[in-house]
C-alpha cells in the first residue's frame, strides 16, 4: 500500500455517513438512559446488526446481558422474544409446530419464539444438541422448514444467545459448527466502581427495577436495510484482506491452537470492521478497525491445545501475540 500522508481526520468521505453516526449515537443516548456502562456491548451489538450477524454473550449472571438485548430491541423499534433454554426443551417449543385444526381439517403450523426480530436465547448451552441443532438453519439462512415447508424470518433478524462461564454443572458445551454461526462472542465483565455506584443510584431512585419505557425507538427497520446497504459499500485495501487473511491463517499455524479459526472468521473481520468503520464515519476500513475486531470474531472459532489450557492461557490472549505478530500495512 502507498504511504498516504494524508491526515484521516480531514479526509473527504465518498459515502454519506451522516445519518447512520446519528443514528447510532441516538441509540447510545437512549440505551443509556437505562444502562450503566456496557458502552462497548451496546457498540457491537450495533455492528452486529450493521454486519446481519449473531451474538454470543458470556457473563456472570446479574451484568445486565438480557436488558442489554431487550433495550436494544426496543431502540430500533423491532419484535423480541425470549427462550429460557433447559435440559427438558424440545426443538418444537423453538421452532414452532403443526396443530391439526378442526374446521379446516389441516394442519397449521404455529409459529414458535424463534419468530421474531431480535431472538434472545438465555443459557444457550443447557438445551440438548438436538434443541441447539434446531437453531442451525435459521441462525444460517434465516428460515425455518418444518413439515417440508419453508417458512422465512423477516428483517432484521439476530440471535443473541447468553451463557454463564462459571457454572457447567447441567450444561451441554456447543459444538465447533455452532459457535462458527455466532459473528462475535463478547464478554461481559462486571461494572466499575463508579458505574456500579450508579446503577444503585438509579434503583433507589426509581425504587422499582429498570424502566424501559423511558427508552425510545430511534431506528427503523427500514433505515437498516438501507444503512446495511451504506456499509456494503465500505472501502477495503487489497493489501487489508491481505491482512486479515494472514491474522486468521496464524491461527492454523500457532503452537499453543488445536484447531484454528476457518475462512468464515475472515470474512466476518472484513464485514465487522467495515461497520465499525461505517459507525465511526469513515467509508475505509484501517488496520486499527480489523485489530479491533479480531479477537470478538476469533475467540470462540479456536480449540487451545490441552497443554496450553492446562498452563491457563486463554484464547485472547493467543489472539492478541498473533496481531502483535503480523505485519500491519502501511
Amino acid at each position: 500500500m502507498e504511504e498516504n500522508n494524508e491526515n484521516p481526520a480531514e479526509f473527504e468521505s465518498r459515502l454519506d455517513l451522516s445519518e447512520l453516526q446519528a443514528a447510532v449515537d441516538q441509540v447510545r443516548a437512549e440505551i443509556a438512559k437505562v444502562l450503566v456502562g456496557q458502552q462497548v456491548v451496546v457498540d457491537m451489538l450495533m455492528v452486529g446488526i450493521l454486519s446481519n450477524g449473531h451474538i454470543l454473550l458470556e457473563g456472570v449472571p446479574g451484568v445486565a446481558k438480557t436488558l442489554t438485548a431487550k433495550l436494544v430491541a426496543k431502540v430500533i423499534d423491532a419484535g423480541f422474544s425470549r427462550v429460557q433454554f433447559t435440559p427438558d426443551l424440545m426443538p418444537s417449543d423453538v421452532l414452532g409446530t403443526s396443530i391439526y385444526n378442526q374446521k379446516t381439517s389441516d394442519f397449521e403450523f404455529r409459529n414458535g419464539p424463534i419468530f421474531s426480530n431480535i431472538i434472545l436465547i438465555d443459557e444457550i448451552n443447557r438445551a440438548p444438541a438436538k434443541t441447539q441443532a434446531a437453531l442451525f438453519e435459521v441462525m444460517e439462512e434465516r428460515q425455518v422448514t418444518v413439515d417440508g415447508k419453508t417458512h422465512k424470518m423477516s428483517e432484521p433478524y439476530m440471535v443473541i444467545a447468553t451463557q454463564n462461564p462459571i457454572e457447567q454443572e447441567g450444561t451441554y458445551r456447543l459444538p465447533e459448527a455452532q459457535l462458527d454461526r455466532f459473528l462475535f462472542k463478547l464478554t461481559v465483565d462486571y461494572p466499575s466502581l463508579n458505574d456500579e455506584i450508579a446503577i444503585l443510584l438509579n434503583h433507589h431512585e426509581q425504587k422499582v427495577g429498570a424502566d424501559l419505557s423511558q427508552v425510545n425507538a430511534v431506528l427503523k427497520p427500514k433505515a437498516i436495510k438501507l444503512f446495511k446497504e451504506l456499509v456494503a459499500q465500505v472501502h477495503v485495501e487489497p493489501e487489508m484482506l491481505k491482512y486479515i487473511a494472514e491474522l486468521v491463517n496464524q491461527t492454523r499455524q500457532h503452537p499453543s491452537i488445536y484447531l484454528g479459526a476457518s475462512p468464515r472468521a475472515s470474512v466476518a473481520i472484513m464485514v465487522t470492521a467495515k461497520a465499525f468503520a461505517a459507525m465511526n464515519g469513515r467509508d475505509f476500513v484501517t488496520p486499527e478497525d480489523v485489530k479491533f475486531m479480531a479477537a470478538p470474531v476469533m475467540r470462540h472459532r479456536i480449540i487451545l491445545t490441552p497443554e496450553s489450557e492446562m498452563e491457563g492461557i486463554s484464547a485472547d490472549e493467543v489472539i492478541k501475540e498473533i496481531v502483535a505478530k503480523v505485519e500491519v500495512p502501511r
